[in-house]
């Protein structure tokens, strides 16, 4: 399977509910920068798994419209604080040839480290817009590419 894992574009500050907080103008920029890219690139996911939470939602929606609308599903399990062990789970019981997922930091970073072998959850430092895209097979996966939305 592929994988692509995607942290949430840029939001504006957290107010009283930081599940609510939505993207900002470079955000929305953000996100439909990285749906034109997938695009025009050929990394087109059967489907993008996406936190409930707002900023996330948002993101994947933006991404999902570059992509000609491939669906969105959101996850209970992708929101703030993602159980890496619990994903992985997720993940492993999906039946997509490829899939994306849009969450947070630190949770993506701690979820890849996982999957590529690192001992340091903190080894990869995924900032907003980061598409991270690894080749799975037998619960491990084989980096292809981590690559800021700044290149795209």
């Amino acid at each position: 399977m592929l994988l692509y894992l995607l942290r949430h574009a840029e939001a504006g500050s957290a107010t009283t509910d930081d599940y609510a907080r939505v993207l900002t103008r470079k955000g929305r920029e953000q996100a439909a920068r990285v749906g034109k890219f997938c695009h025009r690139e050929g990394l087109v996911p059967e489907v993008i798994f996406s936190s409930p939470v707002t900023r996330a939602r948002q993101t994947a929606d933006l991404v999902a419209g570059g992509l000609a609308n491939v669906p969105v599903v959101e996850v209970p399990w992708a929101s703030c604080g993602m159980d890496p062990q619990e994903a992985l789970a997720e993940l492993a019981s999906a039946r997509f040839e490829s899939l994306m997922l849009v969450g947070h930091q630190p949770d993506l970073g701690t979820l890849a480290a996982a999957l590529l072998g690192l001992t340091n959850p903190e080894a990869l430092r995924v900032r907003k817009s980061l598409l991270i895209g690894l080749e799975m097979a037998g619960g491990r996966g084989v980096l292809q590419f981590f690559l800021p939305v700044k290149l795209m």
